[in-house]
């Protein structure tokens, strides 16, 4: 017995010990950036910064800050990130809803168009042609029309909707009340799990796409944050495109162009992380619920 206590304590501490190597090489890339974000561009230069900022500044946040160009991608991907999730939420559930209802017609149809397009797609051009017939290119809308329905996210949700009690609603509806009321009043109540997932896994994915920038938009004032920070990235104090910037950095002489996009990404971070922790709660039931169907 006490053998056997033993073997067990030293698997735990092997599994503590791997997980918190993980855990360090998990995070220490966001905390690098954060220390680099604070700490003087031109010292930071030297090397020798790992733990924390050697010369702290915010030099580089009020520049971050006053440079047009960064507040106005950031406007764009907050715009496109609110609106884009609160339509993909109310879309995804009402479509959701009326395929996990048993007395819908050719509901098998559209369940399978609905999985059709998770492993099939027209490809790139194809759907650059639509978008172009739609005149959705070069405008806000490409953002968020076409990530309105998400296959993945309907599927889910047609799981945990048929996991309601049928008894339930069709109480509701023996009172009079509508389909639209009962989605409303009653399974939308108790979706909260669903949709606090549903809203995260949306905003997360809205916040970060930059494809649809690169490829559908050409107008400067519909760049996003992820866009801007790729080809900001892509780019050298000599090649730079925003001549501007470039000559506040080496005006300032306190920040560089690294320690700008280290700021730029800990921005770019900061809505996520802020946001996370209110769902957390409702993230795993929801996708606990939304995968496992008794």
């Amino acid at each position: 017995m006490k053998k056997k206590l033993t073997e067990d304590k030293i698997v735990d501490i092997v599994v503590y010990f791997l997980l918190t190597i993980i855990g360090i090489i998990t995070v220490y890339p966001f905390y690098y950036t954060i220390i680099c974000s604070l700490n003087d561009g031109m010292d930071l230069m030297k090397g020798g910064v790992y733990l924390f900022p050697r010369k702290f500044t915010l030099a580089n946040y009020q520049l971050f800050l006053s440079d047009a160009d960064w507040t106005h991608a950031f406007s764009v991907s907050a715009a496109k990130t609110i609106i884009g999730t609160l339509l993909c939420v109310a879309f995804t559930s009402m479509f959701s809803y009326a395929l996990s209802r048993k007395n819908l017609m050719f509901k098998n149809v559209y369940r399978f168009l609905v999985v059709f397009t998770m492993y099939f797609s027209g490809g790139l051009i194809p759907y650059y042609i639509l978008l172009k017939e739609l005149h959705l290119l070069n405008t806000f809308f490409v953002y968020i029309i076409p990530g309105m329905i998400n296959g993945f996210f309907v599927m889910t949700g047609i799981n945990f909707f048929s996991s309601i009690p049928e008894s339930i609603l069709e109480s509701a509806r023996m009172d009079g009340a509508s389909e639209l009321r009962v989605l409303s009043k009653i399974v939308l109540p108790v979706s909260k799990p669903f949709l606090a997932t549903l809203a995260l896994f949306s905003a997360v994915g809205q916040w970060n796409s930059w494809l649809d920038s690169a490829y559908y938009v050409r107008d400067n004032n519909l760049r996003t944050l992820s866009y801007k920070m790729m080809t900001t990235i892509n780019q050298t104090l000599a090649t730079t495109a925003n001549t501007d910037a470039a000559g506040q950095m080496s005006q300032a002489n306190t920040a560089t162009t690294f320690t700008v996009q280290a700021t730029a990404m800990v921005v770019s971070m900061l809505p996520i992380m802020c946001v996370y922790p209110f769902l957390q709660k409702y993230f795993v039931q929801g996708m606990m619920i939304g995968a496992v169907k008794e």
